[in-house]
């Protein structure tokens, strides 16, 4: 006999007739609620490649029926088969896979003639979109709980050893919170009761049929669809088990080193529940080609131009490729050495600028991020120095204003790292580079305002455990850092062997390109003399510490070159700076780096060959 619930209607792709199906209060072999597909329903006559490896157990029934004659061609809808007797089947997305050919949401896509769909008559608090979830296996029942019993069985579960037997689905977290702290009184921690309420909220109330449920076994993910609500069973040693029936895929599995990396980092949180609805997309296309999942969208009604989720979180972080245009406005030698420096961004995701004052090093880490991220937008900009901390850069307690009451307290508050990874891992996103630009890396201790995010910027497929939030966090596979290191500045401690094994280093050096050709390509850009590229060579050439040579940067602005402006240059930028290396030496600062000193050795040298002289020519 039907139910009492009311008719539930499903459109077929391509703007398809829509079948006809009723909900029944009776549960099939796993604990969900079975559906009838009424006779007369329209089906899809072709399934997509995915389906037999997906949803297998659906594929096996649409093809019993075919076999049997229950789903058949008929005249009365061209093009499509039909349903010709009631099929009842163990869930509503099983009754939507077998009809539409492919993985369906039933408890979503079935809908009543006014557009409310099937979730809103299940007796359940969490509402919105499906979501998606990994749940592990405790190690205290033995060696691969999920070969053993949940595949199997069709199930997945959650110990509730302790937990008193009248907690139902839908139970509030406060609620909760009073009943671990009672039932768990003197056997487990506060942080592990924390943890437990948190979980056992997930399990109890949250969790709804048509959400996307993950377990780990063996080295491989497997991903299935929760069919029903919670029920408990109590063990032979009297502790508490819950569990949710679960239609599970394919028997095979994905190995989790092939996994995208934003999946591997979510996979990686060490809890017994996790919420992976950040990257649902990408577990719904797991195992799908971007091809289908773009025909199945549009056989769904959506645009051409629309692409599915799926696709664009799995897209892959391309960096630019460097052009000549690039190269001529930042008056660098060549765009091999731009294309080096693409390469170790994309293979190291961290990159420092490092060299002696002057050299361009923020102008082109800045540069370098806006051209490879696409815009200011994708880029941030921070500036270390001495008393910089963890707190400052990534999160900490600080003092705030209420704005109600205008009493100040302190609050957890994020930092500029925070905030901008964030940023980066947003839905439509990840696929988008995004530059954080650090000036001044080695002023500030670093081993102190990284603290524990040293381990992420070599392992970005993890997750850690923060420190002031106590929430896991990994650093997004899109989120680059650019640093700047001054040589010269001799008041921080050189950099320590963690910080340069997790970073590529280049160096900026008047003695070296692009640097040291830099400012003649500049002045030729700008058709002036070459006057002070000359000095400037001239300069360093009488410098003996690399780390104290002068970078072109001084003479690449406007004002040195109005009357007096070099001369002025001189005296009250590069004289200065020389002053202070030489302090306490003894050494004739001016007479040896002075202008006309320069200038002097300058005219004093011979001239090039013209061409067509010097030996061998006649």
């Amino acid at each position: 006999m039907l139910d009492s619930y009311p008719e539930f209607q499903l459109r077929l792709p391509h703007g398809g007739p829509s079948a006809r199906g009723r909900l029944l209060s009776e549960t099939g072999p796993n604990g969900s609620q079975k559906m009838v597909v009424l006779a007369g329903s329209p089906a899809r006559p072709e399934v997509v490649p995915s389906f037999p490896e997906r949803t297998p157990s659906s594929h096996r029934l649409r093809e019993r029926l075919i076999a049997d004659g229950a789903i058949r061609e008929t005249a009365t809808r061209p093009g499509w088969l039909e349903v010709v007797q009631d099929v009842e089947c163990n869930s509503p997305s099983a009754a939507g896979d077998i009809l539409m050919g492919r993985g369906c949401n039933g408890w979503l896509e079935w809908k009543t003639a006014d557009g409310r769909p099937l979730a809103d008559f299940l007796d359940q608090v969490w509402s919105g979109p499906s979501r998606a979830w990994l749940v592990r296996s405790p190690h205290s029942s033995g060696p691969d709980l999920f070969r053993r019993a949940w595949l199997p069985d069709g199930r997945v579960s959650l110990a509730a050893v302790r937990l008193r037997p009248d907690v139902t689905q839908g139970v509030s977290k406060d609620q909760l919170r009073t009943f671990v702290d009672e039932d768990y009184e003197s056997t487990a921690p506060y942080t592990e009761k924390v943890q437990l309420v948190e979980e056992l909220h997930a399990f109890f109330s949250r969790m709804r049929p048509g959400d996307t449920v993950c377990a780990v076994s063996d080295g491989r993910l497997y991903a299935g669809e929760i069919t029903g609500n919670v029920e408990q069973r109590i063990a032979e040693d009297g502790s508490r088990i819950l569990w949710r029936p679960v239609e599970w895929g394919g028997d095979d599995g994905f190995l989790l080193e092939e996994l995208p990396e934003e999946l591997r980092q979510k996979v990686s949180v060490r809890h017994d529940v996790v919420d992976l609805t950040t990257v649902k997309a990408i577990v719904d296309g797991l195992g799908v080609t971007d091809k289908e999942l773009v025909e199945e969208a549009q056989a769904d009604g959506a645009g051409a131009s629309v692409e599915p989720l799926a696709v664009i979180a799995r897209r892959e972080v391309e960096l630019p490729e460097p052009t000549e245009v690039l190269r001529e406005k930042l008056h660098v030698h060549s765009q091999e050495w731009l294309q080096e420096v693409r390469q170790l961004l994309d293979d190291e995701k961290q990159l420092i600028f490092y060299g002696p004052p002057g050299t361009g090093k923020t102008f082109l880490a800045q540069e370098l991020a806006e051209f490879f991220g696409g815009g200011r937008e994708q880029v941030e900009l921070v500036q270390f120095h001495p008393s910089y901390s963890y707190e400052d850069f990534f999160e900490g307690f600080r003092p705030r204003e209420d704005p109600g009451t205008h009493e100040v307290a302190f609050r957890l508050t994020a930092g500029p790292l925070r905030e901008f990874a964030e940023l980066a891992r947003r839905e439509g996103n990840r696929h988008i580079p995004h530059f954080l630009v650090i000036d001044e890396i080695n002023r500030a201790n670093l081993a102190k305002v990284f603290g524990e995010l040293y381990f992420l910027l070599e392992y970005r497929d993890r997750s850690i455990r923060l420190t002031y939030s106590d929430e896991d966090f990994f650093l997004p596979r899109n989120l680059f850092i650019i640093g700047t290191m001054n040589t010269a500045d001799r008041s921080i401690a050189l950099v320590d062997a963690a910080m340069r094994r997790r970073f590529a280093f280049v160096e900026l050096s008047p003695r070296i390109e692009p640097t040291r050709g830099l400012l003649r390509c500049w002045l030729k850009a700008k058709e002036r003399d070459s006057e002070a590229a000359d000095l400037l060579e001239a300069l360093n050439a009488r410098i003996d510490d690399p780390d104290f040579q002068v970078g072109p940067s001084y003479l690449m602005k406007p004002g040195v070159y109005r009357e007096g402006g070099l001369e002025r240059t001189w005296r009250t930028k590069i004289l200065p700076l020389l002053e202070e290396h030489h302090y306490g030496e003894g050494v004739d600062v001016e007479g040896r780096y002075g202008l006309p000193a320069l200038r002097k050795a300058l005219a004093s040298r011979p001239s090039p060959p013209e061409p067509g002289e010097g030996p061998g020519s006649e």
